[in-house]
């Protein structure tokens, strides 16, 4: 009697029902991304409001591009934008510069000071801006009348550009630190065994490697100090920022220009953070290779 080879039925394929709990994430970071990015959509869109008057209002009418074109037609507005620009391009350089080397220091080497001033750079960033900015309001004012070696500092761009230095440093040199502490130390000594100076080594090995740090630090040293009202505040006697000529103009009516200048510095935000992306994909999948 010969058996009979019977093929064995294919599995059956149970179909996996994902629990109602699991949407709970997703849809609680997409609320939370459409409430974060919501006012920068209104800015946008009102940016094209087709406005009776000259002053902002809480109507929506579409659509216009006066506004567009009227957007360098107010004076204040625009040294007001180009004081923050002025400000901040050299307050990140200098303060890159600076938290370069500290959190250069701070990840490579371990010496006596070392925990105070990781304490002083951490307390940078946690102390209120309103405390940072009245102290540095009164150091100006008591610079100002004891004129040490005849120094003094007027409050105006040059207090907003010091004090735009003072609080990006500690934020550069967290980024840099972080780098600074992932970076391979064999790369280095593999240059020194190879006859480079110390000097050589850190120009040709390692400020390549933390080159996106300090990248990084720039940029958001940038950001800060063209965004910073509080501090501005107190330290900018009659000369305007952009945070607060806007803040100023709010008790009368915010004029529609605004909406255009914050639309084409949130357009060059993303353009500057995909350009980043892009490149950090580029070296990553060519690293890959």
């Amino acid at each position: 009697m010969s058996a009979v080879a019977t093929a064995a039925p294919p599995p059956v394929e149970r179909v996996r029902r994902r629990r109602w709990t699991s949407f709970i994430l997703p849809v609680f970071t997409g609320a939370m991304i459409f409430y974060l990015a919501s006012p920068v959509f209104l800015m946008v869109l009102y940016g094209f409001n087709d406005l009776a008057g000259e002053r902002q209002v809480a109507r929506f009418t579409c659509c216009t591009l006066v506004w567009w074109r009227q957007m360098f037609e107010l004076p204040d507005l625009n040294r007001a934008l180009r004081t923050s620009l002025t400000v901040a391009f050299p307050s990140a350089i200098a303060a890159t510069a600076l938290g370069t080397f500290i959190g250069l220091v701070l990840g490579r080497y371990r010496f006596s000071g070392r925990a105070v001033l990781n304490f002083v750079i951490f307390l940078a960033i946690a102390i209120p801006e309103i405390v940072l900015g009245s102290a540095l309001l009164s150091m100006y004012v008591q610079v100002n009348e004891m004129r040490p070696f005849g120094a003094t500092v007027p409050l105006g761009y040059t207090s907003i550009l010091l004090s735009h230095i003072s609080f990006s440093i500690a934020f550069v040199a967290i980024t840099v630190r972080a780098r600074v502490q992932g970076l391979d130390r064999t790369l280095e000594n593999a240059a020194q065994d190879l006859f480079a100076t110390p000097a050589v080594a850190f120009w040709r090995v390692t400020l390549p490697l933390i080159l996106p740090g300090v990248v990084a630090g720039f940029l958001l040293a940038f950001v800060l100090s063209l965004d910073d009202f509080v501090i501005t505040n107190f330290v900018n006697g009659q000369t305007d920022t952009f945070p607060t000529w806007v803040f100023g103009t709010s008790k009368i009516g915010v004029p529609p220009q605004v909406n255009v200048w914050g639309t084409v510095l949130f357009l060059a935000g993303v353009l500057t953070a995909g350009v980043s992306l892009a490149q950090a994909y580029r070296r990553r999948t060519g690293r890959a290779a």
